[in-house]
């Protein structure tokens, strides 16, 4: 975008709702909840969940396709004052703290000055699919629409931090975008990495998904990308970048997104009181055909379909159970399309007779862990456990 046109997108009011929520290992979808749908700027009908900040998730149909259009991707705010325009030719990423050359690099300097990376990566809230936990837990209450897979073009964090020259005794880095609280005391929101993560060479400040710019409202300009990682590290809008020589003790890591130390599974009455930062996607998978509102007739064939995924250690096998789960069969796992990825399953499923049908699936990684049938803790983050549907054939 040349000159000094600016990249303005309005961002339209709309009454906050917030969806209902399910059980702990409840069906998948319940077509006796209708969700409220909206659209906003550069996106199609999406499933509101709060309006201020933009909490947007994508509808599950739309998860047939291998890749997440940029018009239905997920949109995931912490703070409630987001730009609705940026002058691309003034705007500047700021590298600055513990490096000997500051730098102020331009879209364009990003784009000309270091060498260009992509990745095809899943990037999914860690509180995706919160609904479903019982007992219920705060936040909002996601199904499993809070995800969405992309290939992202940018420079690696590796590359920039060499341009800028890390100091000795640098420890982490931080990440802060140009979203800002309503209020003065409202924590900024700023994430952090260890230096090693941050310089592994696949972390990348992305400029390009699917090809095209980002949508402000998934962060325009500029957005950090962690491969493997929950999407609370995936800044937005990303503006400044500072290399520290100890541990950032901001809200947004020292007390937000934190998990039990032993795993993202504890109980209500026996709270864990060791956490840790949530980091690694969990092992889980998902149905995305059919819906409760598709007609399946006995005797014909039904395709079941739908997606496994975790932090990039890869998935040997998903398994489907049309039973209630006292037997499981093995689906066909398509072609992977990257290692952060998430992997498309399918099976070919011919109903004998009519009745209710209670499905499950579960995935089985490469380092042979399974999903679980239980898991719980009190943030709702990094659901595992297995995903049921309830099929009624006529």
């Amino acid at each position: 975008m040349a000159g000094n046109k600016l990249y303005k997108v309005c961002i339209l009011a709309f009454l906050s709702a917030i969806l209902a929520a399910c059980g702990n290992n409840a069906p998948a979808g319940d077509a006796s909840k209708v969700p409220a749908m909206v659209k906003y700027p550069e996106k199609k009908d999406m499933i509101l969940l709060t309006d201020r900040p933009p909490q947007l998730e994508t509808p599950l149909k739309i998860f047939r396709q291998d890749f997440t259009p940029n018009e239905y991707f997920f949109v995931r705010w912490h703070l409630s004052q987001i730009l609705t325009k940026i002058d691309i030719d003034t705007f500047r990423l700021r590298v600055a703290g513990a490096v000997d050359n500051p730098l102020a690099l331009s879209v364009n300097d990003l784009k000309t000055k270091f060498p260009p990376d992509s990745v095809v990566a899943l990037a999914i809230c860690a509180g995706n699919s919160r609904s479903t936990f019982s007992p219920k837990v705060p936040g909002s209450q996601w199904l499993n629409g809070a995800m969405g897979n992309a290939v992202w073009k940018g420079v690696k964090i590796k590359d920039i931090l060499a341009m800028a020259g890390v100091k000795k005794g640098g420890m982490e880095v931080t990440f802060q975008g140009l979203d800002r609280g309503a209020l003065p005391d409202v924590p900024a929101f700023i994430k952090s990495l260890g230096i090693d993560r941050a310089t592994d060479g696949e972390v990348m400040v992305a400029y390009e998904m699917n090809g095209q710019p980002i949508p402000m409202l998934n962060g325009y300009p500029l957005k950090l990308v962690v491969p493997g990682w929950y999407a609370t590290y995936w800044v937005g809008s990303l503006a400044s970048i500072n290399v520290i020589t100890d541990t950032f003790k901001g809200f947004w890591m020292k007390t937000a997104y934190r998990v039990p130390a032993t795993g993202p599974d504890e109980k209500p009455d026996s709270l864990a009181k060791a956490t840790v930062p949530i980091t690694n996607i969990n092992l889980h998978s998902i149905f995305v055909e059919p819906d409760t509102s598709e007609t399946v007739t006995a005797n014909k064939p039904c395709l079941v379909e739908g997606l496994a995924f975790n932090d990039g250690s890869g998935i040997k096998k998903v398994e489907l159970s049309l039973d209630g789960g006292n037997t499981w069969v093995e689906t066909n796992l398509n072609a992977e399309l990257g290692k952060y990825s998430w992997r498309r399953w399918k099976y070919d499923w011919t109903p004998k007779s009519a009745g209710e049908y209670h499905l499950e699936v579960r995935a089985t990684d490469d380092k042979g862990h399974s999903q679980t049938d239980k898991q719980w803790n009190r943030s709702g983050y990094a659901r595992g456990f297995i995903e049921q549907l309830d099929v009624k054939v006529n």
